[in-house]
């Protein structure tokens, strides 16, 4: 099968089972000629609005992200990453900007390199808060698993692809079990100061049906827009749709919006 039918194959099982994914897209770096320490370091971050919730206690406007990743060490042949986020989701509840949740992502991982290929090994860790509301049980869970990322260049466009799963080896009050994720992004440059975008993410959560009396989750996100280049860092400005598991950590229920935001990378 030829790379083009291979990217609208997968595409099209993104779009047709869309979920909430990491923002930003873990993607392909390659390798450095002899081994480095602190070989690599990215910063992120993301404010965008939300538009359209029907959530009755007016829990979601606006959603943000900041963070960053590095490789601890880079072996040539792999490397060794890690990476933290955090999360703050704002509504209007009780005043115009009302955070009402905190969520705290932390994960180490261990790469082998083949090609344009990664194949990783992945201790994902999530912790949920709620912000100005009382909450004394855990909302947190471990993952252990597996990332595939590969890189396809068409001319100038680059194509980054990450498929990744893994156990729930430990949750608390969460009923996941096994949690899979797939992702494309694409970016083509129309001069070097100034390009265009794609992505498009697929998560899937199995859970104990004993637990909360529900079946497998899914959801999605998908956005597009453009990317300011500069010389430390790129914005990129961008629209799209989501719809997230368990948007709130206390409800198990989705909710889907619109969305409207900006995006600070340093790569």
């Amino acid at each position: 099968m030829s790379y083009s039918r291979s990217l609208t194959l997968i595409v099209l099982l993104v779009f047709a089972a869309p979920a909430a994914a990491q923002v930003p897209q873990p993607v392909f770096v390659p390798a450095p000629a002899a081994p480095e320490f602190l070989s690599r370091y990215d910063f992120h971050m993301t404010v965008y609005q939300l538009y359209g919730s029907d959530d009755p206690a007016e829990r979601f406007s606006w959603d943000s992200h900041f963070g960053g990743s590095f490789d601890l060490i880079d072996y040539v042949f792999g490397r060794a990453s890690v990476n933290v986020d955090y999360e703050a989701v704002l509504g209007h509840e009780f005043r115009p900007f009302d955070p009402n949740q905190a969520n705290y992502t932390l994960e180490a991982s261990l790469s082998g390199r083949v090609r344009d290929t990664e194949i990783v090994a992945v201790f994902h860790h999530v912790s949920r808060h709620l912000s100005d509301r009382p909450k004394r049980d855990a909302i947190a869970w471990n993952e252990l698993g597996a990332r595939l990322l590969r890189r396809i260049s068409v001319g100038p466009t680059l194509v980054d692809l990450d498929v990744e799963g893994g156990r729930a080896i430990q949750h608390s009050f969460v009923d996941y079990t096994w949690l899979g994720e797939v992702n494309v992004l694409v970016r083509h440059p129309i001069n070097e100061r100034f390009g265009v975008f794609g992505r498009a993410g697929g998560q899937f959560f199995a859970v104990n049906e004993e637990l909360a009396g529900r079946g497998a989750q899914t959801g999605g996100l998908v956005e597009a827009g453009v990317r300011l280049i500069g010389r430390a860092a790129i914005m990129e400005i961008f629209a799209g749709y989501e719809n997230r598991v368990d948007a709130y950590p206390l409800d198990r229920e989705p909710q889907h919006w619109g969305l409207t935001g900006l995006r600070l990378l340093s790569r």
